[in-house]
C-alpha cells in the first residue's frame, strides 16, 4: 500500500517557492517564486535580490531613508521577475507561478506578458495597498487565475 501522508502538488511547489525565498539576503522580506508547467514540471525559480553583477554588499537593504537612492526599492529584483527572467525555455504560456507573497503591479505586468495563466500565492499582507489593488485589477482583466493557498499548518522538516 502506498504512503498516504505525501504532500500535494500545491504544497510541493509552494514549498519550493518558500525554499527559494530563503536564498534572499533581504533582512526584512524573503520572497520566492516557482513557475510550473501544466504537467507539474518546474520551469524556473527565483527569489528577491539584487541584479546579477550588482553587489548586494554595496547596495542598500534599508526600507526607509531620507534619500530614496538609499533604500532597496530602486534596486531589488522581485522573485517573480527573477523566475521569469531565469526561464531558459521557449515559453511560459499556460504556466502557473507559485509565490510566497502576492505579486506587485510590476511583477503582475511581467506575469501577464509572459503568458502565465495562474498565480498561486500564500501571503497577501499588502492586499489593501494601491499597488496590489492595481496588480489584481490587471491580472483579473488579463484572465489570470488567482488562488490563495490556505495554510495547512503542516510542518515539514529536513536536515541538510
Amino acid at each position: 500500500m502506498k504512503r498516504q501522508d505525501y504532500i500535494s502538488w500545491d504544497e510541493y511547489f509552494m514549498g519550493v517557492s518558500i525554499l527559494s525565498g530563503m536564498r534572499s539576503k533581504d533582512p526584512n522580506t524573503q520572497v520566492g517564486a516557482c513557475i510550473v508547467s501544466e504537467d507539474h514540471r518546474i520551469l524556473s525559480m527565483g527569489y528577491n535580490g539584487m541584479p546579477t553583477g550588482c553587489s548586494d554588499d554595496e547596495l542598500p537593504w534599508d526600507r526607509t531613508a531620507d534619500d530614496p537612492l538609499d533604500t532597496k526599492y530602486l534596486y531589488v529584483c522581485h522573485a517573480e521577475l527573477n523566475a521569469i527572467l531565469n526561464h531558459a525555455g521557449p515559453s511560459l504560456r499556460g504556466a502557473t507561478i507559485y509565490v510566497s507573497l502576492f505579486p506587485c503591479s510590476n511583477c503582475a505586468k511581467a506575469i501577464i506578458q509572459s503568458g502565465i495563466r495562474e498565480v498561486v500565492y500564500q501571503d497577501d499582507k499588502y492586499a489593501d495597498t494601491t499597488d496590489v489593488i492595481a496588480s489584481k485589477k490587471m491580472l483579473n482583466m488579463a484572465g489570470v487565475r488567482l488562488r490563495q493557498l490556505p495554510l495547512s499548518h503542516r510542518h515539514i522538516e529536513f536536515d541538510l
